[in-house]
């Protein structure tokens, strides 16, 4: 871990001892549980360099700052439009799951059921076999006893 201790500019804007651009300050924030921890170093102000994607945190009030990685942000998934899905062969492994085509996560398969009565209405949802994918809300529903299985409403 390195210790840096930070120059100004003309500006008086601390810069970036690796690439010497402007550091963007960054007040602390609340305290953070991160992995079942209090994140205390949260709550410290920090200057970041976007473009090395690294921060400093002054040590202790020293005027001297130690670095870190910036924390890298997860790419939100893209979930597929139901126009673009075309019938497709959906095999579920030993967990009763498979891959949902939609959003890439793990969909379960839902048994067919008897009908059940709801506030006195048949409920014809879970009668056939079907997959149903919690993240994006999705259900796929076989195609007339083949192995396709097709994006449905409900």
């Amino acid at each position: 871990m390195a210790v840096f201790q930070l120059m100004k500019d003309d500006n008086n804007q601390y810069i970036c001892p690796k690439c010497k651009g402007k550091l963007r300050f960054v007040d602390g924030r609340a305290v953070q549980i991160v992995d079942g921890r209090a994140d205390m170093s949260s709550i410290l102000p920090k200057y970041e360099c976007d473009h090395c994607g690294i921060y400093f945190q002054e040590l202790l009030g020293s005027g001297f700052y130690n670095e870190y990685d910036l924390p890298q942000k997860k790419a939100a998934k893209k979930i597929v439009k139901t126009g673009d899905l075309q019938p497709m062969v959906l095999k579920r492994d030993q967990n009763n799951q498979c891959v949902c085509p939609r959003c890439g996560e793990m969909m379960d398969f839902v048994e067919g059921q008897a009908v059940r009565l709801v506030d006195g209405i048949p409920d014809m949802e879970n009668v056939k076999d079907h997959f149903y994918c919690k993240r994006c809300n999705s259900t796929f529903r076989r195609l007339a006893m083949t192995n396709y299985f097709q994006w449905s409403e409900k």
